[in-house]
């Protein structure tokens, strides 16, 4: 794992992480068993981190998504998706490859 975060960091050396990334996901993530099956969720509510990038995919904005979902804070979708974007390094998606044309 070391190695992995040292390598990480030497090719991310000098780009400029977004905002979001600066987040510390885990402060306003929860996942608790009994809570949403134990699916990853906004910290103090039922709202699912998979709903929130749901929302973000079919093209709502954080602000929408806060109106939409009065228990959130702004703050709460730049988690979701520092939360996603942790998960994305962590594994691989199989997706179907590219034809050349």
């Amino acid at each position: 794992m070391f190695q992995l975060q040292a390598a990480s960091s030497v090719l991310t050396k000098g780009i400029q992480r977004p905002k979001f990334m600066e987040l510390n996901s885990t402060e306003r993530i929860s996942v608790d068993p009994n809570v949403c099956h134990g699916k990853a969720c906004i910290q103090g509510t039922r709202v699912m981190v998979s709903v929130v990038l749901d929302n973000l995919a079919a093209g709502l904005t954080p602000t929408e998504i806060v109106r939409s979902y009065p228990s959130l804070q702004p703050n709460d979708v730049a988690a979701a998706m520092a939360y996603a974007a942790e998960l994305a390094r962590e594994r691989v998606v199989p997706t179907p490859l590219a034809v050349a044309a």
